[in-house]
């Protein structure tokens, strides 16, 4: 930026470019010029039009006078001829370069507005596609993407401040009632603060999560996903359980290159999502891995609700709860479930598709760059060393 601002004023594009064409144009009238002089005037006779005849011994039908009369002659004009090309040069090429430098104008423009905080603005050049068009239509899809980012960090900045101040506004009315009129069980109030601290933490977490995956500084190491959902569907089994959902894990192999943390997190926050949103009593949940080409592909699908079409872009929004999602489930989470997942799954190159089930619930089908053959290899000897550890741990 210093160096920006410290910049010495120069020549504009459109006066560089009005001096290139005005220079360009008298430098082809010297050469016109000097071709004239050199093929034309400079082999012309200085005799006397009597003499070579009596030379020759024919009749000699002589245009002009003799050659210093034509160079005399000559001079005046080719300056004027000059002078008039250097005046249309500039002239025209002023012109021309305004007609040329008017998408950019209209681009920087529009770059002036956006830096004034204004993203709204497009370009929207008309005609048939060139360099220009090009360059504009990029910056519009540029400020496209901005102003979707900037209006996305708002909202989110916006409810993750509600979400924290929750429970910070709960844990103060319970101090103050507590001051005001001690309560006889003091138990109580401890449960109830921690509860609300316990759900502070976990957002507060979930936020550090969210934002460590949308930088993408993390170590790529070599995961196989069906051992991941192993593990998340051991951990959610009381879960299960306890609100009567059947836990099917099913698939092969699925290699990809990552962060195992992070990876963990992404299905664990699946599998989660298909247990706590699923149908009172008697529900199922499926996690099956596979390859599919160079892809490796995770589905978690779950019975449930039926899911409106007009509701899955907004299920990976931070802290966008669907129809069936209540504050007053101890397991709903803070909202940043999927938000999460998606996060992850674009750090990793990814893609994850929402999809409702028929007869109802959801259907979430991540897919992820399969692994390159050295990585399978590390893949294969961690599933190996974790059967191990299995097999003596029994």
């Amino acid at each position: 930026m210093d160096d920006v601002m410290t910049r010495r004023p120069g020549l504009s594009a459109r006066l560089k470019l009005t001096l290139s064409y005005a220079g360009f144009l008298l430098l082809a009238g010297v050469l016109l010029m000097a071709v004239l002089w050199v093929f034309v005037l400079r082999h012309l006779p200085d005799e006397d039009p009597e003499n070579i005849r009596r030379r020759f011994g024919a009749t000699v039908i002589i245009v002009s006078a003799d050659r210093s009369e034509m160079v005399r002659g000559f001079a005046p004009a080719a300056a004027a001829v000059l002078l008039f090309l250097l005046v249309f040069g500039l002239l025209g090429g002023w012109i021309l370069a305004g007609r040329m430098l008017a998408p950019l104008t209209r681009i920087a423009d529009a770059a002036r507005k956006a830096s004034e905080g204004s993203l709204s603005h497009r370009i929207r050049l008309r005609g048939r596609r060139d360099e220009f068009r090009e360059l504009a239509d990029v910056f519009d899809t540029m400020l496209g993407q901005l102003e979707s980012h900037v209006a996305e960090q708002r909202r989110f900045a916006a409810n993750a401040s509600h979400e924290l101040r929750t429970p910070l506004a709960v844990s103060k009315t319970l101090l103050d009632a507590a001051r005001n009129a001690p309560p006889r069980d003091q138990g109580e109030l401890i449960e109830r603060l921690h509860a609300v601290n316990t759900r502070a933490i976990d957002l507060t977490e979930a936020l550090l999560l969210l934002s460590r995956a949308d930088r993408k500084n993390f170590t790529r190491e070599a995961v196989d996903l069906s051992l991941l959902a192993e593990e998340a569907v051991e951990t959610l089994l009381p879960l299960a359980e306890q609100r009567d959902v059947t836990l099917e894990v099913t698939g092969e192999m699925a290699e990809t290159s990552g962060s195992p943390e992070l990876l963990l997190r992404l299905v664990t926050n699946l599998v989660q999502n298909a247990i706590v949103h699923n149908v009172p009593a008697g529900g199922t949940a499926t996690v099956q891995t596979g390859t599919r080409h160079d892809v490796s592909v995770l589905r978690v699908e779950n019975t449930g609700r039926p899911v409106p079409p007009d509701l899955l872009p907004t299920l990976t929004e931070p802290f966008q709860r669907g129809t069936q999602r209540t504050r007053a489930d101890e397991h709903a989470g803070v909202g940043l479930g999927l938000a999460i997942v998606h996060s992850v799954v674009r750090a990793h190159d990814g893609t994850l598709d929402l999809a409702p089930r028929e007869g109802g619930g959801l259907v979430a089908t991540v897919r992820l760059p399969r692994a390159h053959a050295r990585t399978s290899q590390q893949a294969a000897s961690q599933r190996a060393s974790s059967t191990s550890e299995a097999d003596r741990t029994r």
